[in-house]
Order: structure tokens, then C-alpha cells, then sequence
């Protein structure tokens, strides 16, 4: 049975999604936001702000437009850190 014009079409426009979702998922950033880390540790915005503010985790402040306010912002190589070695010590202990 030879597939139909319109079955072709609509397996490649489902292939095409999948691999734009792909792609996506492996985009690799310079740098990245608190929310966009929380994302990829599966851990809420909160608490990576919060390792920020503590230096459990390397990362710098940067202006985000929004004003006076800046906004976190964690490195590729110390996410690839994170996710190798975990987070630093506590230096309040």
C-alpha cells in the first residue's frame, strides 16, 4: 500500500515538531537565568535564587532592564559544576 500525499505530509510536519523540541532541549546558553536553572535542576526559582544569595552556587548580578533591579544570573560551566560535583558549602556553618 503506498502511503497517501496528505499521510506524508502530516508524519513530516509531526517529525519536524519533535525535532524542534529536540533542539531546544539541547540549546546550550552562556549564561542563565535563576528560572530558566530551576528548569533544568527540577528545583523551584526560590531556591536557586536562594543558593545564589548564599554562595552555594557561583553567580553574578546583572542589570535585566527592569529598572534599578538586577537578577541573578548562573554560568553554563557552573551549571555543568552543579550538576557534576553539587552545590558548595554552606559558608554560614
Amino acid at each position: 500500500m503506498t502511503p497517501q500525499p496528505d499521510d506524508v505530509l502530516a508524519r513530516l510536519a509531526r517529525i519536524e515538531l519533535l525535532l524542534a523540541a529536540l533542539v531546544e532541549q539541547k540549546t546550550v546558553k552562556e549564561w542563565y537565568s535563576t528560572a530558566e536553572l530551576a528548569k533544568l535542576l527540577s528545583r523551584a526559582e526560590f531556591t536557586v535564587r536562594e543558593w545564589c544569595r548564599l554562595g552555594r552556587i557561583r553567580a553574578e548580578k546583572r542589570k535585566c532592564g527592569r529598572g534599578p533591579a538586577s537578577e541573578w544570573m548562573v554560568s553554563h560551566e557552573e551549571l555543568t559544576r552543579v550538576r557534576n560535583e553539587g552545590l558548595l558549602p554552606d559558608q554560614r556553618l
